[in-house]
């Protein structure tokens, strides 16, 4: 069969014009700054889906202190939302999407540390009023906070019993209220963490604060130190490096803790009902080790708050 010699022309001009837009878009990806992607069209089958995670409710806590005042840095929900974490520089080595499974990576070393605390984080701080870090909320109006995440890789524990470094990636934080501010004449506000959850060695590890003395009552409830406050222990179960999903949800009295789709592990006692403190969620990756070259990556894939 002879090939007209126009149609030979229209179909090396269409193979020239398919390279050139192909070579065009493998530029675009090959020369963005790491960390970084491109929103994707959404008409277009290669639409890039990033974490399902809302930013109007979170800042995020860096473990390092770039503009030396002396604390670690922080981002605002403003500042975040509309993906616009990924044109903040600062942020993009400790927060950033990894578009091959569609999550956002929170990476965190030892170096600078919050106030009350040793260890460095990369973590999320909820603000229910994104303009008042002053406004949290108490068990009687209560609060739920569920996702699905994994440790992606943890630097070896080689100072203690553990194999791997413990890293938290979710909590309840005790907050003091501002009415007790005033009355008290509190220089600060800090509470101690009602609910921790730990990854230790592959298994995830509920640490709830209980009294240790049930009889603790009025203002001395506010004292946070270890000689009024304690941590119950509770292993969940092995996730190793696996995803998972993770619920908590706290009510007057009543917390619930649930992984995957196991029972749920509910507390309710005493020191429950006693507790005197405000509250916020935090979520991401908080590394529990001021070891030279110790690392955590967390992978989070969505992430929600309900009141």
């Amino acid at each position: 069969m002879k090939i007209h010699s126009n149609t030979i022309s229209i179909i090396i001009l269409f193979i020239v014009v398919q390279f050139n837009v192909n070579c065009s878009k493998n530029d675009e990806v090959n020369n963005r700054p790491e960390g970084t992607t491109v929103q994707g069209n959404e008409n277009n089958d290669s639409t890039i889906n990033y974490a399902d995670i809302s930013f109007a409710n979170w800042k995020v806590t860096l473990p390092v202190d770039e503009n030396n005042n002396g604390k670690p840095d922080e981002y605002q929900p403003n500042e975040l939302i509309n993906l616009g974490y990924q044109t903040l520089e600062p942020v993009k080595p400790f927060m950033y999407d990894d578009i091959s499974d569609n999550s956002l990576v929170f990476y965190a070393y030892p170096e600078s540390s919050t106030t009350n605390s040793s260890y460095s984080r990369t973590e999320l701080r909820e603000l229910i009023n994104p303009s008042n870090s002053k406004d949290n909320w108490t068990l009687d109006e209560g609060g739920a906070m569920e996702g699905r995440l994994k440790i992606e890789s943890v630097s070896e524990d080689n100072t203690s019993n553990n194999n791997y470094h413990r890293v938290i990636i979710m909590q309840i934080h005790g907050i003091i209220s501002e009415e007790d501010m005033a009355t008290h004449g509190f220089s600060s506000n800090n509470g101690p963490p009602l609910l921790k959850i730990y990854w230790k060695d592959g298994y995830i590890w509920s640490h709830k604060k209980s009294l240790i003395d049930d009889n603790t009552d009025g203002d001395d409830l506010l004292e946070t130190s270890n000689n009024t406050w304690t941590d119950v222990k509770v292993n969940l179960g092995y996730v190793g490096y696996n995803a998972f999903n993770f619920k908590i949800k706290a009510s007057d009295a009543r917390l619930e803790v649930q992984l995957n789709d196991e029972e749920v592990y509910v507390y309710e006692d005493i020191s429950l009902d006693k507790w005197p403190y405000e509250n916020y969620f935090k979520a991401g990756n908080y590394l529990i080790t001021s070891d030279s070259g110790a690392f955590s990556y967390v992978k989070y894939y969505n992430l929600s708050i309900t009141h």
